[in-house]
Parts: C-alpha cells; structure tokens; sequence
C-alpha cells in the first residue's frame, strides 16, 4: 500500500465535478484540471486544484493531438497515475490519452460502450441484455428490414450526444428515409434507429469497485430527459421504494449491463424503460459518470452517499493499493424538480417545508431537492412545486440550451 502523493489529470468539459476535485485532493494528491477556455470564468474549487489547463472549444471541438501533447509536456516534469473523464464528452478524450500515454484505465474500445449508443446496444445484445429493437444506418437493406420487421413509431438518435437533444420521433418508413436523406451521407453514419417504447424511464446510479457494484440506487424520471428536451418543462425524479419489484429487477439487469461493458472502476449512470406493453425492464444507456441535473445531490439526500466524493476515493485508493470501503448507507427517499427559469436568480424562498435540502444554485434555473423518510411525501412534494414553478417560473429554451440541465 502506498501512501505517498499521486497526480491526476482530470478532464472536463462543463463546470461540474468540484466535489470530486475536493475529495481527491483532500486524499493528498496533486490535482491537474483540463477544461475549456470558455469556462476559465467558473468557480471551480480553485484551492483544491494544483493547476488548471485551458483548452479552446468545447464537448467534440477540442483537438486532441493538441491535448496530447500539453498533457506530454506535463509528464516531462510530473509522473502521472491516473486520467478520469468528469463527464461524457470527456470519455474518449481520457481513453485517446491513456492510450497513447500508457496510463492504466479504460481504454477507446470499453470507453465506445459508454458514450456511443450504437456500441451499448450491439454488446447489451451479445450480451442478453433486453433492449429495444435497433438499427444502424450504414446498409440501406438493414434499414429496410428493420422498418418492415419493427413496428413504429421508431426514434433516430445521435450516437454520441450527451443528453436527449438530437433525438427525433418518426411514424413511418417513408418519414425514416427522409430523415435519413435530410440528415446527409456522412451524419446518417452518426445516428441510429430504434423502436419507440412507451413506458416509465428509470435510472441506476452506482459506484463500482473492481468490477463489481458496490452500491446503486435506483429512482424514476416523473418527466423524462425526452420530454424535456422535445418541449421544455419541468424536469423531476425521485428514488423509487427500496427492495420493491422494479428496483430488485432493475438493479440486477443494471449489474449485467456494467459486467458486460467492462466497467471496474468509479460512478456510473444507467438509465431503463419499463414498457407500457409487456412490463418488462429494457435498457436504454449508460454511462462511466455521476448522472447531471443535480442528481448526485438527490442520490446523496436519500442514502448518504456522495457520489462524487467516493468516486474520488476509489481512485485514490486504485492509485495507492488501497481498499476501498462504502460509507455506511441510508435508505431514505429524495426528489427534485428543476426547470429552466425566466429569472437570472429566482426567489424560491416561499418553497420553505421542512423537507427542502438543497437548492439548485445555477443561473437561470429553478430548482428544488427534497428528502423524507416517505415516499408518498416526496411525490406530493414534486408535484406541488412542479405545478408552482410552471406558473411564476418556467420557461423553455431552444433545443440545444436545453443542454444546460446536464
């Protein structure tokens, strides 16, 4: 075991992620932070933060032989042990360094199965995964079969994006081609296509260590990542009953889901459908990161746990040989409502119950966490304010601010 001083290089391209930079250099390590020139202006938690690079662009703009070598030129001074991705469009910028740089983590091929949905869903189907039916866009004959074989409505979607914008509903065969045609010979290539299951959407949010989860909480979206991004709206979830049916079931297919991707190590963010029709639990994606909209805050309301902060000792603990054990773990109940607001800094001062524990802080946004040894408590409580802040606080953004929720 070793206890002496590690350097980690963490990469990310939104402003989130401050709790895992505190913890790791709470741990006693030095702490690098690659990010994009137009967040330079954000408060990250600069005192916990050794140094921080600045790259220009942002999510897919950056260059990464660029990136290459800045991060070579620190390792001429500095030995690095450890790259993590803060977030999604991070993944295969750390995996395209360790690669090249050596370093131990996961690599591009097990990185594709958490940031391109066409590779979730092909090893899902090796895997005996249920999933709903797909198709790649490369062969005109495939597209064809699919659509004479799966009845609509289907749903085209990017392969690589980070949220729910880009996806596009379609009715029928003649709608799929167009869009296909519309979206061009190279971007069709980008995309996918998939039957549409009408159905409650849930998400497994977990840690794993030595590939195996060590903890997940399962919870449900009241109004879907889909939905918000399509419409706008009022985004809420909450953590479903412990131990009941469909957290049971869809902890277990979660585990499956981690086994066959190859995740060993850090947080993960799963997300499943329930089907309307059959009932049945499919899986829909992951990924290798904390969920966005504040969910960690939400998981760490209801069970105590941080999924920030364990991330960051897991990796200590990789990087030093040590054990890694859970924080003792509540089972209690969370929600949270947000929306995008008309206000730079809304009043939600009259949201005063007793049950209110943290308050979204983001510029034009409206949000709320709520927690209680009740469940049936914390769903009255969302609806309430969902229906609050629709009338003195909502508004709706075009497609891709809607991204902002991430």
């Amino acid at each position: 075991m070793e206890n002496v001083t590690k350097n980690f290089i963490c990469i990310s391209n939104y402003f989130k992620g401050n709790d895992f930079l505190i913890n790791l250099k709470k741990q006693g390590n030095r702490v690098y932070l690659i990010t994009s020139e137009k967040l330079r202006d954000k408060p990250w938690a600069f005192d916990y933060i050794d140094e921080i690079f600045f790259m220009p662009g942002q999510d897919v703009d950056w260059n990464l032989e660029e990136l290459l070598a800045g991060v070579g030129n620190l390792m001429r001074h500095k030995k690095i042990d450890a790259i993590v991705a803060l977030d999604d469009f991070d993944v295969e910028k750390a995996a395209y360094l360790r690669e090249n740089l050596r370093i131990d983590g996961m690599g591009q091929t097990t990185g594709r199965y958490f940031r391109d949905k066409l590779a979730m869903r092909m090893k899902a189907k090796d895997a005996g995964v249920p999933i709903p039916a797909f198709s790649s866009l490369f062969n005109d004959e495939e597209i064809n079969q699919f659509a004479d074989t799966v009845s609509p409505p289907w749903v085209l979607k990017p392969r690589s994006e980070a949220s729910a914008s880009g996806i596009m509903k379609v009715h029928s065969k003649e709608e799929l081609w167009q869009k296909i045609h519309d979206l061009g010979d190279t971007n069709r290539l980008k995309y996918l296509v998939e039957q549409f299951k009408p159905g409650a959407v849930y998400h497994c949010d977990g840690l794993n260590w030595k590939g195996k989860t060590v903890f997940s909480i399962t919870s449900q979206y009241l109004a879907t990542p889909m939905e918000i991004s399509q419409g706008g709206g009022i985004f809420r979830s909450a953590n479903i009953p412990y131990d009941s049916k469909d957290d049971k079931e869809i902890r277990k297919v979660n585990e499956q889901v981690l086994k066959a991707f190859g995740m060993m190590h850090g947080a993960n963010h799963t997300e499943f459908i329930k089907c309307n029709d059959d009932g049945k639990i499919y899986f829909l994606e992951t990924a290798s990161r904390v969920g966005g909209a504040h969910l960690a805050e939400m998981v760490d309301a209801a069970s105590g746990v941080n999924l920030w902060g364990e991330w960051a000792k897991i990796e200590d603990c990789l990087a030093k040989g040590k054990d890694y054990k859970l924080p003792t773990i509540k089972k209690e109940f969370a929600g949270i409502v947000l929306t995008l607001s008309k206000f730079e800094h809304p009043d939600l001062s009259g949201f005063d119950d007793a049950e209110v524990c943290f308050r979204v802080p983001l510029d034009y946004h409206a949000g709320l966490i709520v927690k209680s040894d009740n469940n049936a408590r914390i769903l009255e409580l969302l609806d309430n304010y969902a229906a609050r802040l629709i009338k003195d606080f909502a508004t709706v953004a075009q497609q891709e601010a809607v991204k902002k929720l991430h």
